[in-house]
């Protein structure tokens, strides 16, 4: 009998799946981009057969080629979705590059597979490196120890993405063999890693684990930042002074009983990404957005999510209400770009980020987020930092530390306690280094070590 239940469910997943991909054979996806509908924006129209995550795959593909999205209307109720995005490029001119709107059409339209139902949201197939994923307790110097580890066991850092929030901290780093270029395939070599990175990220804290991952399944980094971060449960705050309280976000969540929604409302300020980070959370959390409604053309962005959890029911209780607003919250705040803004661009090579982060870390700089990326050959290297016990950089350490490295190479962005010369000449002591309604309110190797 249990036999023939496993069978029938195979059977009843087979045929849904054989639907599925009728259906969508039959009502292929379609983008229309328009260059002249907004004086200000390019308006991309995109219209395909429904799923979960279907949104959150788009707005992925937008965010990732760098746009921005200063408006969006958003509506997938029954079997169809239709989304209208206002974009424009980083300056906030409207997309012309052709290239760019090629990869929408393609990504996007009857050539792609986002309506496939055998993709999976952020996965990015690339096997040319290894990826590690870390989580601990954040504290001052410990991505300058994580990279001396890895530099001291021959690893070459190629990108990585580090978040700090509410005193835990997560990475993703890709890493290749120093000799080879490679991926790193020995076990023993990686079981090396995994223990020594996680002793790092120990620190001596007792109350909360570190978790070192290494894999070969590579995922789009943000997206996985989001999820790990969501399930070490960063959202549950430890100390509400840690944060600034005119940068917390305002978001509320209600129940709109005549059509059983619940809707979320969102306000703060606005920056990059936000509605993939929002999007990314409803997402993982199991909500589907059936409307949404965003407004990001000042400095200040609302957006309005009307969501169902995706066994079909509203936000129940309280405690599940207190919950999305607590996660949505944190997932904003992740990527608050506290601290100073330092811009590092030079030739890469072995050991680069172990000295820049030791550097940073003997003039008690602390990183609250950076993003490390290898293009061409270049070292393109971006850090938020702050001073000892969160206080502003005072200006003279930042000079200091930009004639150690080197004044060219290292740029500030932003404003110390007092201005810092930009243009001066380069001094480096590392220069051979460092080339109507009713609304109801409530009352990878996948072992960690």
């Amino acid at each position: 009998m249990a036999f023939m239940s496993e069978v029938n469910m195979s059977l009843s997943h087979y045929m849904d799946d054989e639907y599925e991909k009728l259906f969508r054979r039959m009502n292929p996806p379609r983008v229309v981009i328009d260059n002249e509908a907004c004086k200000n924006a390019t308006v991309i129209r995109v219209d395909s057969a429904n799923k979960h995550g279907i949104l959150l795959e788009v707005v992925q593909i937008l965010t990732d080629l760098d746009l921005i999205i200063t408006k969006a209307y958003i509506s997938s109720d029954g079997g169809w979705f239709m989304d209208v995005f206002n974009v424009t490029d980083q300056d906030g001119n409207k997309v012309t590059d052709e290239a760019i709107l090629d990869y929408i059409r393609k990504s996007l339209g009857p050539e792609s597979c986002v309506t496939s139902p055998m993709r999976s949201v952020g996965v990015k197939q690339t096997m040319d490196h290894t990826a590690i994923e870390l989580m601990g307790s954040d504290r001052p110097g410990l991505l300058s120890e994580v990279s001396a580890v890895l530099t001291n066991l021959k690893c070459n850092i190629v990108n990585a993405e580090v978040w700090t929030h509410n005193t835990r901290a997560a990475a993703v780093m890709h890493v290749t063999d120093e000799e080879t270029g490679s991926a790193i395939t020995d076990p023993q070599r990686l079981s090396i890693v995994k223990e020594l990175l996680c002793n790092v990220l120990g620190g001596g804290n007792r109350k909360r684990g570190a978790k070192t991952v290494v894999t070969d399944e590579v995922t789009h980094t943000e997206r996985r930042l989001h999820q790990m971060m969501f399930a070490d449960r960063d959202y549950e705050r430890v100390n509400d002074d840690d944060f600034d309280e005119k940068q917390r976000p305002d978001v509320n969540v209600v129940n709109w009983s005549d059509k059983d929604y619940s809707v979320v409302t969102i306000q703060c300020k606005d920056r990059p990404k936000l509605l993939f980070d929002t999007v990314c959370t409803l997402t993982d959390m199991q909500y589907v957005v059936f409307h949404a409604n965003i407004d990001a053309e000042g400095p200040q962005a609302y957006q309005e999510y009307y969501i169902k959890h995706i066994d079909g029911s509203p936000v129940k209780s309280d405690a599940e209400r207190q919950r999305v607003i607590q996660c949505l919250a944190a997932a904003i705040e992740r990527r608050v770009s506290e601290g100073l803004k330092l811009e590092l661009c030079t030739t890469d090579r072995v050991g680069l980020l172990s000295d820049v982060t030791r550097i940073f870390r003997e003039n008690s700089l602390t990183v609250t987020r950076a993003e490390v990326a290898t293009k061409g050959g270049k070292a393109v290297n971006t850090f938020y930092v702050r001073g000892a016990s969160g206080f502003p950089v005072d200006s003279k350490t930042i000079e200091s530390i930009r004639q150690t490295i080197g004044n060219t190479i290292l740029k500030v962005k932003g404003s110390p306690d007092e201005s810092v010369p930009q243009d001066s000449p380069t001094r480096s002591l590392f220069s051979g280094l460092f080339k109507s309604r009713s609304f109801v309110n409530f009352g990878l190797v996948k072992s960690y070590s």
